[in-house]
């Protein structure tokens, strides 16, 4: 189902960036869609994966959101989410997740820019 490439070794604690990190999705039809790992996060006590497809991969801009587990010999497995309140709950998550990233990017570049200024 995958590859979970980590750079340097991995003891999946979720706090390390997730830029170059891809998993090679195989879909029912028996294609296989290479995503990117967007990020591994938890809701109530359970951990989640976002991807999203890598560019040239799919024309829109889907993520796609699985229930994780890192098995004992380091491969991941990806369940899909039946449960339509818990999919709510991730994608929630998920979405609150984006915004904070999306403040603390405004916040870094802000900080980045008053640096800039204050060695003028």
């Amino acid at each position: 189902m995958s590859n979970h490439n980590h750079d340097g070794s991995c003891g999946c604690g979720h706090d390390h960036e997730y830029e170059h990190d891809s998993i090679t999705l195989s879909l029912d039809d028996g294609t296989e869609l290479n995503c990117i790992v967007l990020d591994i996060f938890s809701v109530d006590g359970k951990d989640y994966i976002a991807l999203q497809p890598e560019e040239g991969e799919s024309e829109d801009d889907n993520v796609f959101l699985y229930r994780y587990i890192q098995e004992d010999d380091g491969e991941p497995q990806l369940l899909n989410i039946e449960d339509d309140e818990e999919f709510e709950a991730v994608a929630d998550a998920f979405e609150e997740l984006l915004d904070s990233e999306e403040f603390d990017d405004m916040f870094d570049e802000d900080y980045e820019e008053a640096e800039e200024e204050d060695e003028e």
